[in-house]
This record gives C-alpha cells, structure tokens and sequence, in this order.
C-alpha cells in the first residue's frame, strides 16, 4: 500500500493545456504531467533554469484524477496591440519588459478555459526515496514561494489545494484505488488514471485507453512525449 497526497483543484477559471496549434490554446478535461510539476516546482520556488530538477520531478510524478464538478467550457477571444515599450506583470514582481519588435497590426489569440469546475487529483512521487518527497511538497503547497495558478496566471485557486490534518493522504494500493477511497460526491465521476495504475480491460463503454501527449522536455523547454492513460468513471460514492 502506498500513501497519496490529495489536492483539490477549484477555481472560477482553469487551463489544463492541449496541443495549442497556431493562435488556438485548447484545454483538456484533466490536468497534464507537465502542468502539475510546474505547479509544484513554482511552489518550491524553482523556476525555468532548474530544467534538471523539474525534469526528475515529472519523471516521478504518479496521479490520477477525478471531476467533482463539470463546470463549463469558456473561450476568451484575445485582441492586443503591443509595443515595445509595454511592461507586463510577472508573479515574481519584476515587470516583465518587451524587447523585439512592435506588432504592425493588432495580436489576436484565442483561450479555452474551464468555468467553475472542481477536480480532486491523488499523486505519488515513484521512486519515493528521492528529493524532495512527498512530505516537503505539501509543505510547499501549504506556504508556497509564489503565488499559484491552475494553468495560467489569471487561474487563481478560490480555496486551498490540501485539505487540514489527515484528509490529505489517502493510503491505497494504485491510482485508481486511491481516487475512489476519498469521500464521494454522490454519483458517478469521470476520472483518469496511468496505464498499470486501475483498471483497464473491464471499462464500462464509455471508458477509453489512449495515449496522452501532456509531457514536456523540461531540458530542451519544448513540450514532448507522451504517457499511456485510462478515462474511465469511478463509482458513485456518498458524499462526506
């Protein structure tokens, strides 16, 4: 049996990216590999240049997840002219200056977001043993060295990502066992967990086994590879 930490994900907006093509920044229905370790490394106070220790940190990562809520789908057509004169906010407090060019004509980009949903997420670091364990990441996602975003810097959590005391561990043998020993929100959830990590050949018609492309070369900065992964549904559970 393993110990998993749990995070709740809630926020008015959130992005858990897709393959962007072009000017479109699509999102999926569940946080990625790549995301989660920036989440977690930005909590550490780690930043682009610690390519090493992210690239460890995602190769660790084991989670799954569940959708607690559906919420919405929301796309945000974005219309800018920049300058190179114009500063940007930055988490870190330093305006972020431009230095290239001027556009010629307005910048336009679209943004898919998740509108009021909610999402609970189990995660192992595998091999345990390493730096940092479980135990200092939650101490990070409890006092953070920056502020933290679900996705982009707008997507703000509206509460914590641990719950107090002992609710924040669940102890169970793979991913799946672990989703579905927390408290339950009254029905059936659509969940996904790793290939090896639940189960696969007895999903119910609406389950799939498929390759997920959410990995990135941290060492390079260039998203790439891919991990297999199982979306399928949990059992209706009673809620707390």
């Amino acid at each position: 049996m393993r110990r998993w930490l749990v995070l709740k994900l809630q926020a008015p907006l959130m992005a858990f990216g897709d393959v962007a093509v072009d000017h479109l920044g699509p999102v999926r229905d569940f946080p990625g590999s790549s995301m989660l370790a920036g989440l977690i490394g930005n909590a550490l106070g780690w930043d682009y240049r610690d390519r090493n220790s992210l690239q460890s940190l995602q190769d660790r990562l084991v989670f799954g997840a569940r959708r607690d809520r559906e919420g919405s789908r929301l796309t945000d057509v974005q219309n800018v002219s920049l300058d190179r004169t114009d500063w940007g906010w930055t988490t870190h407090g330093v305006p972020e200056v431009r230095t290239g060019s001027s556009y010629a004509a307005p910048h336009r980009r679209r943004r898919d977001y998740e509108a009021d949903a909610a999402l609970t997420l189990v995660m192992r670091l595998e091999p345990a043993g390493e730096l940092p364990q479980i135990e200092e990441i939650a101490r990070a996602l409890d006092r953070p060295a920056r502020p933290l975003f679900l996705g982009r810097k707008p997507c703000l959590p509206s509460t914590p990502l641990l719950s107090p005391g002992a609710a924040r561990w669940v102890v169970a043998g793979n991913a799946y066992e672990a989703l579905c020993a927390l408290p339950g929100v009254g029905r059936a959830c659509r969940a996904l967990w790793p290939a090896g990590e639940g189960p696969e050949d007895e999903l119910d018609s609406a389950g799939t086994v498929r390759d997920l492309q959410d990995r990135r070369n941290w060492l390079r900065g260039l998203h790439g590879g891919s991990r297999r992964v199982v979306e399928g549904s949990l059992p209706a559970g009673e809620a707390p």
